[in-house]
């Protein structure tokens, strides 16, 4: 008798539990996120998702961008931006965050993409027919990767963006019309000042193509070859909000 009124109270109490609101549960996921739109910038060679992701103020006076894994071998820097989305919400600035461009080299890890193609050679300005590990493409703009983030800065117009990078550890400093942002990077992400000059003339760079194209001022940031995880995960994300003006 009582094992049997026992069991029947536990029935109750189960049909007396209400289910809180599938609405609620995705406010409470949301706000642990800073993402406020998700984009597919285009799709890679291989029909890859090249994603963007907004966080921030939508309605802030300064618009970034950050963007990664351009080369496939150089994955750790991708951490920094996918620390930023899944972060607590950012005040005080409107950032997109591209955390994979080249998502068919990171699947393969290598530093072209699906076509033997450099991604950071193959932008329209200042484009030579390169060979080898920089091979630039048939032409410049070749690549649907190329054209889809060409199609997206068009759009969003920032001014600022960060180009990561490995593993040259540093921050280049070689560009005198945006050498001042290069240097509030160096100081705000800890990393030394450096001249990359690809042996030269650069040929095909994304960096140089933003530059030359819009108001706006692009930098390129390389991190050493095997960052610590934390930093990467971590300390860097905090460090570039702040840098680019943002706040938690």
């Amino acid at each position: 008798m009582r094992r049997a009124l026992g069991t029947a109270l536990v029935v109750l109490a189960a049909l007396l539990v209400v289910p809180p609101p599938a609405g609620a549960v995705r406010a409470a996921g949301e706000e642990r996120s800073a993402v406020v739109q998700t984009r597919v910038v285009g799709l890679s060679v291989k029909g890859r998702k090249i994603m963007a992701y907004r966080v921030g103020n939508p309605d802030a006076k300064v618009t970034a961008v950050a963007m990664a894994t351009m080369h496939g071998n150089e994955p750790a820097t991708r951490h920094i931006l996918r620390g930023i989305r899944d972060g607590r919400k950012v005040k005080g600035l409107d950032l997109w965050v591209i955390p994979t461009y080249n998502p068919d080299g990171l699947a393969r890890h290598t530093r072209r993409n699906a076509h033997g193609v450099d991604l950071n050679r193959n932008f329209p300005y200042r484009w030579a027919d390169l060979d080898g590990s920089y091979e630039s493409g048939p032409h410049a703009a070749s690549e649907p990767e190329t054209r889809a983030v060409m199609a997206f800065f068009d759009e969003i117009r920032p001014r600022y963006v960060v180009s990561f990078h490995q593993p040259l550890h540093g921050v280049d400093t070689s560009v005198p019309s945006v050498r001042r942002f290069a240097l509030r990077l160096s100081r705000g992400l800890n990393l030394p000042r450096k001249r990359f000059v690809c042996g030269g003339v650069c040929h095909g760079t994304f960096t140089q193509w933003f530059n030359h194209r819009y108001r706006g001022k692009a930098v390129t940031v390389e991190y050493a070859a095997r960052p610590g995880q934390h930093r990467m995960r971590h300390r860097a994300p905090r460090q570039l909000v702040r840098t680019l003006g943002g706040h938690y």
